[in-house]
């Protein structure tokens, strides 16, 4: 696979498939430029190596349909600001007015094209749409890891024609520290698993029992596994169906040698809300009309200490419903814990990525994965289409 800094750009029309993928608030203005930020470093790249840019990027999910509110043309605001230097928009993403302006760029020129999800052909990786979108650069660089798992006609089907593809930097960033966590990790290495549902993540544990030497699960997914081992959980979230499923996982990190580590308490409510009735219960004494929200003293201080002398560390999904106070203390000690620990810590997904930075450790964070869901389907082991698509053409010159 080639990548950007060995690439020649001089002169040349460089279209860069970013991930401007952000969120608006009702009167459209954007209420967090965090992803726009991430792509600065290979855009400046693109414009001190002479290039002229070319910029595209999907928002939400509009379906093939134009759909006002899923407009880029505020982003385009946002990135002048960021760049000191005018963004200028096109209100669409191939055709031949695109074609004409993309023509009469001079070097040093930055333009933003419209929502390529206005056309259906991007989701449905159509090769004619990822045609038109080579049709407009002499270099495609791909940098949005967050849809890399992803098959679009933006990521995929445009390394088919496009004269050169290579990743840019935020991708090239992504894969390297994601090997390093778990191609060839420094040990031990820990995997923090947290968030709701046991079957969003079955895949994920499956593929970490093969690779981590010590597995801590919160978050409402721990209670299906207490529940494996004859807890009663109250009113816990509970995936019944999965409880077989976990005694396996169980079962296998005892073959593999890997030590799993399970709330031993956590703060039980009546309901989910800010004026619930709280208190901190043991795990085999929750009470039927309760549920648990959150892990409890006794397990943050476990959890904490299983961070000692770890060398890797990799996290997904809180270990409570921290967005509410009552609940957020387990969530935010462990994002303590992980920033305080030493070791190499990689961290994905909006909720994990959203408590580090509420807890304002996310400058000890050796790296924030843009990607949820790629992030994930990474842990679970599987092929990024977008990655792939880029090795195949990394023969092309």
């Amino acid at each position: 696979m080639k990548y950007i800094d060995q690439v020649d750009m001089k002169g040349k029309k460089v279209l860069i498939r970013v991930d401007f993928n952000v969120p608006v608030n009702e009167s459209g203005a954007i209420t967090d430029d965090t992803r726009i930020r991430a792509h600065v470093r290979t855009i400046r790249y693109c414009l001190d190596a002479d290039a002229k840019v070319i910029l595209a990027s999907h928002m939400g999910r509009p379906k093939g349909q134009r759909v006002d509110k899923l407009s880029l043309k505020p982003v385009a605001e946002v990135l002048s600001k960021l760049l000191q230097k005018e963004v200028t928009f096109i209100d669409d993403c191939i055709g031949d007015n695109v074609e004409k302006t993309v023509a009469a760029m001079k070097t040093g020129d930055v333009v933003l094209l419209e929502n390529l999800r206005f056309h259906i052909g991007d989701e449905k990786n159509d090769v004619d749409f990822g045609k038109a979108l080579a049709k407009l650069c002499d270099v495609y660089i791909d940098d949005a890891f967050a849809v890399s798992h992803r098959k679009a006609a933006s990521n995929v089907a445009i390394t088919q024609f496009a004269p050169v593809s290579a990743a840019g930097f935020l991708l090239k960033d992504e894969i390297e520290y994601f090997n390093k966590a778990m191609s060839n990790p420094a040990r031990p290495l820990v995997a923090i698993i947290g968030g709701a549902k046991v079957s969003d993540k079955i895949g994920v544990l499956e593929n970490l029992i093969d690779k981590v030497d010590k597995l801590i699960i919160g978050g409402g997914m721990a209670f299906t596994f207490l529940r494996a081992l004859g807890n009663e959980v109250g009113k816990s979230l509970c995936e019944y169906e999965m409880v077989d499923k976990a005694k396996e996982i169980m079962n296998k990190a005892k073959i593999k040698n890997v030590i799993i580590y399970l709330p031993l308490d956590c703060v039980t409510a009546d309901k989910a809300a800010l004026d619930a009735q709280i208190k901190v219960t043991r795990v085999d004494e929750i009470p039927k009309d309760s549920m648990g929200l959150d892990i409890g003293p006794a397990t943050i201080s476990i959890f904490a200490g299983a961070l000692k002398d770890v060398k890797t560390i990799v996290w997904n999904g809180p270990m409570g419903m921290f967005e509410l106070g009552p609940f957020s203390a387990g969530t935010f000690a462990m994002a303590k814990a992980v920033a305080e620990s030493g070791a190499l810590s990689i961290i994905g997904g909006g909720d994990t990525n959203s408590a580090v930075r509420i807890a304002g450790v996310s400058a000890k964070i050796s790296y924030i994965s843009t990607g949820g869901g790629a992030f994930l389907e990474l842990l679970e082991g599987k092929t990024m289409p977008a990655v792939e698509a880029l090795e195949i053409s990394g023969g092309k010159s």
